[in-house]
């Protein structure tokens, strides 16, 4: 009989600050609307895949994508506040709709000085929306790339 369960983590989706989502400044992610999850700040703007599973839906502005976790959970990876204004233009998705993803793949790059030139935030919500709970494993720290930041 098995007493426990598979830890169940995700990685960071960038080198940078990982802040909680209640210091995220959108109040949708920080209220937790969105759901459970991480943030990250003064990241160099290359975001990966911190979990393995499928792209199942690239938004038409490009600002946000979400991952079928290959243990059924859905993932919103959301990059930059309000960004959806900017019609995808500082966004280079690298990833395909169906494609299937490891934790380490690269799945956009942001052009950081024309989200700047924008006056918008660059931060990077990583979120479960059918979620409400999970334990952030650090906070307020730097990361790197593939540490494990999230238990679910």
């Amino acid at each position: 009989m098995l007493f426990f369960k598979t830890k169940k983590v995700l990685k960071s989706v960038a080198n940078g600050y990982v802040i909680p989502l209640e210091e995220v400044n959108d109040e949708v992610f920080s209220s937790k609307m969105m759901g459970e999850g991480y943030a990250i700040k003064q990241h160099d703007g290359k975001v990966y895949a911190p979990v393995e599973g499928c792209v199942e839906s690239i938004f038409p502005t490009l600002h946000a994508l979400t991952i079928a976790c290959k243990t059924g959970e859905k993932l919103l990876i959301h990059m930059g506040i309000d960004t959806v204004e900017l019609k995808g233009k500082p966004f280079s998705i690298q990833v395909a709709k169906d494609q299937k993803v490891k934790a380490g793949t690269l799945l956009a790059i942001i052009d950081l000085p024309q989200l700047e030139k924008a006056q918008k935030e660059a931060t990077l919500m990583v979120v479960f929306p059918e979620m409400t709970k999970g334990k952030l494993l650090k906070e307020e720290q730097k990361v790197s790339l593939q540490e494990e930041l999230f238990q679910f």
